[in-house]
């Protein structure tokens, strides 16, 4: 295979590793952002609270387009556990 060819190869399969990559990313944000949605902060203890608050801050950085699709990679997983 010419030089090229094999660069092209390459390239191609590091851009699938990082798409997958950023579907598996976002997966995490999005169930991530339904916990913090969920949940009771005023039962956490108080080392649980820095840490949600942490988490927090994170998913409000992303930017509405990242958050959005980070739902989206959720929503039919949550949708088919509600549905159970």
């Amino acid at each position: 295979m010419p030089q090229t060819q094999q660069e092209v190869s390459m390239l191609r399969n590091e851009v699938e590793m990082l798409m997958r990559e950023r579907d598996a990313l976002l997966r995490v944000c999005g169930s991530a952002a339904v916990f913090v949605a969920e949940m009771d902060s005023a039962q956490l203890p108080e080392a649980s609270l820095i840490a949600a608050e942490m988490l927090g801050e994170s998913l409000n950085e992303l930017s509405e387009d990242t958050l959005q699709d980070a739902l989206t990679a959720v929503q039919a997983h949550i949708e088919q556990h509600v549905a159970s």
